[in-house]
């Protein structure tokens, strides 16, 4: 006898498309504050740990080379693709003028990109549109595999979409939120440690004097402002960035659980 429990597969095209349109957009239960903060502090472990920082950070690199993906888009510049790389850097091909605003825009966006990303994912989470942040992040990321032009590239994205799309179609809306809130924290928490890592190559590279090829610095000779100078807007941005997603992840007093309930 049927169970009357009508599944995706048995829906005509409109009536999938409704639900999964109803999923997204509609609004799911957040945890309550402790929790947030709880994913917050395991995603600062994450960030400060030198040994899950290396294994976490190509998640900040694909964040960080999309944005030099997304700008030379925008900007008019020919995209030829993004290469990542097993010791978590990675470099985005793009052709165009050499100077002018979008080669400035290209340069300037990678190290921003993080931060931003994890200010709009504290916005949708804010507003408890859990699944639309996570399926935001899948559709980032698909876009991200279409300029993917080397093998540990595809293995890093497919892997990072692997997990954000187990999460978003088969765990519980609780876990769901948890995973959210926790990607958030990393983005925002990542995106300011890869600041302070990026000032620390250029003075090694200056210390062994050599030239060094950092966005920073190349924005130095675009721009005739010194590279240090940009090291300064990217931490300023990603601290003001962490500050206002700390905001709209933890609007409200922090009440933590009392053991007997």
């Amino acid at each position: 006898m049927p169970s009357g429990r009508l599944t995706l597969a048995d829906m005509p095209a409109s009536g999938v498309v409704h639900v999964l349109w109803d999923r997204v957009g509609g609004t799911q239960p957040v945890p309550p504050a402790w929790v947030i903060a709880a994913s917050g502090a395991v995603a600062l472990l994450i960030v400060l740990s030198p040994r899950t920082w290396r294994l976490a950070r190509t998640s900040i690199t694909i964040a960080h080379e999309g944005g030099h993906a997304l700008a030379s888009v925008l900007t008019g510049r020919r995209l030829d693709g993004i290469r990542l790389h097993s010791d978590t850097s990675g470099v985005t091909y793009s052709r165009g003028r050499r100077t002018g605003p979008g080669a400035v825009l290209t340069s300037v966006s990678g190290y921003l990109t993080p931060s931003l990303l994890g200010v709009a994912a504290a916005w949708l989470l804010a507003a408890h549109h859990v699944t639309a942040m996570l399926w935001l992040l899948l559709v980032l990321l698909a876009a991200m595999f279409l300029a993917i032009r080397n093998a540990y590239g595809v293995l890093a994205v497919l892997l990072t979409v692997g997990a954000v799309l187990a999460v978003s179609w088969f765990a519980t809306a609780a876990i769901q939120a948890v995973f959210g809130y926790a990607a958030a924290w990393f983005l925002l928490l990542g995106g300011v440690r890869a600041v302070t890592e990026l000032q620390g190559h250029r003075r090694r590279v200056r210390r062994r004097g050599q030239v060094s090829t950092s966005d920073a610095d190349q924005l130095g000779r675009l721009t005739g402002v010194p590279g240090g100078a940009w090291v300064a807007v990217f931490a300023l941005v990603c601290v003001a960035a962490l500050v206002l997603g700390t905001r709209l992840l933890i609007p409200g007093p922090l009440h933590l659980p009392h053991l007997g309930d």
